[in-house]
């Protein structure tokens, strides 16, 4: 975790979900290297969050040093069903915590 992510954000991690799953641990540097990663696992295991933190916290430090430029970045496929909760505990809660 400590390569990939800015102190800010393994901060948020460790203080508010402890240690990262095994799905995030195997995904996560693969995600950050620009691979093509398709991550599939039982509901629970994080895999959402896994899918949204490296993307997340790299716009976040790129809005921070003024180089977020004004283009689609992630894409992220939900099924609709899940989607709420998706955005409700994946991209909203680590976002408002970032900004507070």
């Amino acid at each position: 975790m400590d390569e990939i992510f800015t102190p800010q954000t393994r901060s948020w991690f460790s203080n508010t979900l402890g240690l990262p799953t095994p799905v995030q641990r195997e995904a996560w540097p693969r995600i950050a290297a620009g691979e093509s990663v398709l991550v599939s696992s039982p509901t629970g295991t994080g895999k959402t969050l896994c899918a949204f933190l490296v993307f997340l916290d790299r716009l976040l430090a790129r809005a921070a040093w003024g180089e977020l430029t004004d283009k689609l970045q992630p894409i992220y496929i939900s099924p609709l069903k899940s989607l709420a909760t998706d955005i409700r505990e994946n991209l909203q809660f680590p976002l408002i915590w970032s900004l507070s």
